[in-house]
This record gives C-alpha cells, sequence and structure tokens, in this order.
C-alpha cells in the first residue's frame, strides 16, 4: 500500500514533468493520474480497500484512505442514528467522558449499577470508566429510565461514546 507522503511525492514529480498520464502499481494498490489544465488530478484507486480521492488542486494532498472512508460513512452514522431514537424511544444518551474501560459494576461479584428498565437521576452512577488504573465513576446527568445498555462489561469506551439510552420519565 501507498503511503500518503509517497503519493504526495507522485504528485509533484508528474506535475513538474510533460508527462500527461501516469499509472503506477505497487503492491496490488494502483494510482492513476492525469493532467487537466495543467494540473495533477489522481484517478481513482482501482482497488476499493485503498482508495485515495481525486486531487484537483496540487497544493491540496489526498488523505489517508481511512480518513476519507469515515468521513464518508460518518453522516451515514449519524442519520441511523437519528432514525432509531424514535424506535428505541430514548431522549438522552449516557456518554463516556473519557477513555478507558467500561464497568457496569463496582467488582465482578457485585451486581450492576443500572440495568435496563431502572430509573435515574442526574447524581446517579451508572458505572465506572476505568483509565490509568484510575476507577472513575460515570454519573448519568439526566433523569429517566435506562432504556438500552450499549457497551459490554469490560469493553474499552472512547471518549463521548454513548454508553446507555435513557428515555425521561
Amino acid at each position: 500500500m501507498l503511503k500518503v507522503q509517497e503519493i504526495r511525492e507522485l504528485i509533484k514529480l508528474i506535475d513538474k514533468s510533460d508527462i500527461e498520464e501516469f499509472c503506477y502499481e505497487t503492491n496490488g494498490t494502483k494510482v492513476s493520474m492525469k493532467k487537466q489544465g495543467g494540473q495533477v488530478v489522481q484517478q481513482p484507486v482501482q482497488e476499493p480497500v485503498n482508495q485515495v480521492p481525486q486531487v484537483e488542486d496540487k497544493k491540496e494532498q489526498a488523505e489517508p484512505a481511512e480518513t476519507q472512508e469515515t468521513k464518508q460513512e460518518a453522516p451515514a452514522q449519524e442519520e441511523k442514528e437519528d432514525r432509531k431514537q424514535p424506535e428505541t424511544g430514548y431522549d438522552a444518551e449516557v456518554k463516556s467522558p473519557m477513555v478507558g474501560t467500561f464497568y457496569a459494576a463496582s467488582s465482578p461479584d457485585k451486581d450492576p449499577y443500572v440495568q435496563v428498565g431502572d430509573k435515574v437521576k442526574p447524581d446517579s452512577v451508572v458505572c465506572i470508566v476505568e483509565a490509568m488504573k484510575l476507577f472513575n465513576e460515570i454519573e448519568a446527568e439526566v433523569s429517566g429510565e435506562i432504556v438500552e445498555i450499549l457497551v459490554e462489561d469490560g469493553e474499552l469506551v472512547e471518549y463521548g461514546q454513548p454508553l446507555f439510552r435513557v428515555k425521561s420519565i
């Protein structure tokens, strides 16, 4: 797979040369570039996993394929979440305030802080997120009923990741 820096160098070299069209293939990745109006325009990569966006202006640089894919998927995920809200009947989400490990209970032999159907208040502890050997109690910050638990005990969670869905009562 070509690295972004290698693609940038190719764009610069083609732009400075008299070459009008250029194709390059290595390790199953194929890059095609063509000059339009004196500037290099990169054609899509033939292998869908390693797609590289077209570069209209030589000053713009290609971003890694992963970044482009996540940018394209983000609106679709937001639309799905918007559609889910009325179906599951939740009004708010309790989100992780940090990166760490999610724990539903204070210890493995104890009951979980909350389960689906439990009522919570803003100061109710709903879980623990462990970060760097510190166990942080996470409060609901909303009033309502837990309608969905979105993560499993012991699962790694990201900052801002929804942990619970809560319906106002």
